[in-house]
């Protein structure tokens, strides 16, 4: 991956910052909390030798994109419309999709709303909206975390405290804590990747979403401590298009760090 391809797109008042690189078919990948595009660094190589050209956004308030003010800002129709901005900005008409935690929600909402945009869609972690929200006991106990993130100021407070020690036991991943860290300690950044929590609650509430009509593919990992299996896997009931699922058994929620051999060989396969 080369941050040197990296460019500005400026959407209204904000401006993204999209890794681009690569020549051929589009895949449009979609981060998650509290990452940027660099979670994707040992996919992006991969997709650009087997011959496509890779877009990888930094979302609004994360990485070195623009924050977005005030909680609203970060309501799903616009994350879903930075998106299509994006495309649009680049000239792409339609892209094969992948998303990973919060990149895999707006994924599904994207495939919603603009399917003519989408060729195929991968989703990582994260099911169907609706699967989520009907999801049993065991994912309304892994789910713990969206609750304490709606305590505003407080919840920011005690992250912090400490060396960042309440963070740090949550996500229980310190090969990549310092790095978010890091971004997340500039002025706002914190307040800004809580707000995708805080501005949509409301999809957690189990009711019945669109089924998309594009094709899709969904990956769970079996360390993954923060969402269940049942909610990848009862997908296959919101999807008016074919259906594939895989279970990768060891890796955690970011299956593409811990696992990039495995999931690449997936993705590749999936994406050709």
């Amino acid at each position: 991956m080369n941050d040197s391809n990296a460019r500005q797109i400026r959407l209204g008042d904000l401006n993204f910052n999209v890794v681009v690189e690569g020549q051929g078919p589009a895949v449009l990948l979609v981060h998650g909390f509290p990452d940027d595009h660099s979670v994707w660094r040992n996919q992006i190589p991969a997709l650009v030798a087997a011959g496509f050209c890779v877009i990888a956004p930094d979302l609004r308030g994360c990485g070195q994109t623009d924050i977005a003010r005030g909680v609203r800002a970060y309501r799903i129709q616009h994350l879903v419309s930075d998106l299509v901005g994006i495309l649009d900005a680049l000239g792409v008409e339609k892209v094969r999709l992948v998303g990973h935690d919060w990149g895999a929600v707006i994924a599904w909402q994207l495939c919603m709303r603009h399917p003519e945009r989408i060729d195929r869609y991968l989703a990582l972690s994260v099911g169907h909206p609706t699967a989520y929200a009907r999801g049993p006991l065991e994912q309304k106990l892994k789910g713990y975390y969206i609750w304490l993130l709606q305590l505003r100021g407080l919840i920011e407070w005690a992250l912090r405290l400490k060396n960042w020690w309440l963070f740090r036991a949550v996500a229980r991943y310190p090969s990549e804590c310092q790095r978010w860290i890091s971004n997340l300690s500039r002025p706002a950044r914190l307040t800004a990747a809580i707000n995708y929590y805080r501005a949509n609650l409301q999809l957690i509430l189990p009711k019945a979403l669109p089924k998309p009509v594009v094709p899709v593919m969904g990956i769970w990992s079996s360390g993954d401590r923060f969402l269940s299996e049942a909610q990848m896997r009862n997908s296959a009931k919101w999807v008016n298009s074919s259906w594939r699922y895989v279970r990768l058994d060891g890796p955690s929620h970011w299956l593409q760090l811990d696992a990039p051999d495995a999931f690449n060989a997936l993705m590749l396969d999936y994406l050709h």
